[in-house]
């Protein structure tokens, strides 16, 4: 049995691989509605919240492994406290019931403390789970190709708007099914002891997804770097609220400085094997 945080979220593709290996999974739950697919599929379901430990407690009892993730929060208040409220919850609960293995879906960039806007919660969360007994395994996933799927509307036009400038340089990309796959393979694999850092991804550039895209949409598509003066503009189009898109911006200003690249001290490196191409295919077949 293991424990799936998140499985409405990124949390499903490390669900999905963990039951094609014939692995029981349970989740944790706040909404029952929202998780009766995974129901259906034979996943156990433990009603709770991220900030509840106790709920976390009991949902950790007798798994083999965990994966733990945070909610995203793009608009986080100054002093990071959303996140440090599930922290301390997965701290506790993790202490009290220590699983055999933990593994947590961290970031590129998560190895600084500062100038890296929202990746500051998964540096929060590293630091922490540092004093846990259990073995841990931190995996810095670069960005998600899932986060260019607007594209598919948006690039009818032929451009494809990005805050990567320039729109040539490559920096660490990943699909959350390399996620999964890789998360499935460090709840199963062979055992470690102490803690293990994953880099999980490789180095693609917004030029390179622009033209996947166009593949898929069967256009000419080119990337387009958004201004920076328009990413304000551009952020609160995508949902987060007026005002509040400093932490966003400041993260993309981190990867294009290179502080999301592949090659930080003392980590492990796996490579992505999802290109954009098929996360765009797989998108549009849905949709189509």
């Amino acid at each position: 049995m293991f424990l799936v945080m998140g499985i409405t979220g990124v949390g499903g593709a490390t669900a999905r691989h963990l039951l094609a290996q014939g692995k029981k999974v349970r989740a944790l739950v706040r909404d029952r509605e929202k998780a009766l697919s995974w129901a259906n599929r034979g996943v156990e379901l433990v009603d709770g919240d991220w900030n509840d430990s106790a709920a976390i407690e009991r949902a950790l009892e007798g798994v083999e492994g965990a994966f733990v993730m945070l909610p995203p929060v793009w608009a986080p208040s100054p002093d990071y406290k959303e996140a440090k409220g599930v922290i301390a919850s997965y701290v506790e609960a993790l202490t009290k019931a220590a699983p055999p293995r933990v593994v947590a879906l961290s970031s590129m960039g998560a190895n600084r403390t500062s100038g890296h806007g929202v990746i500051a919660a998964l540096s929060l969360l590293e630091q922490d789970f540092r004093e846990l007994t259990s073995p841990v395994a931190f995996v810095r996933a670069g960005g998600f190709f899932e986060n260019f799927l607007f594209g598919l509307q948006v690039a009818q036009g032929g451009t494809l708007p990005a805050f990567y400038n320039p729109t040539n340089r490559k920096s660490t990309m990943v699909a959350t099914n390399d996620i999964g796959a890789e998360f499935a393979t460090l709840l199963t694999g062979p055992t470690w002891s102490g803690q293990r850092i994953v880099e999980l991804g490789s180095m693609v550039s917004a030029d390179e997804v622009a033209e996947q895209l166009g593949e898929v949409l069967n256009l000419d598509v080119k990337a387009f770097a958004i201004p920076r003066a328009g990413w304000a503009e551009a952020l609160e189009q995508f949902g987060i609220p007026k005002g509040h898109s400093g932490p966003a911006e400041e993260m993309y200003e981190a990867v294009n400085a290179g502080w999301m690249d592949l090659g930080v001290a003392g980590t492990e490196h796996v490579a992505g094997t999802t290109s954009a191409r098929a996360v765009f295919e797989a998108a549009s077949n849905v949709n189509g």
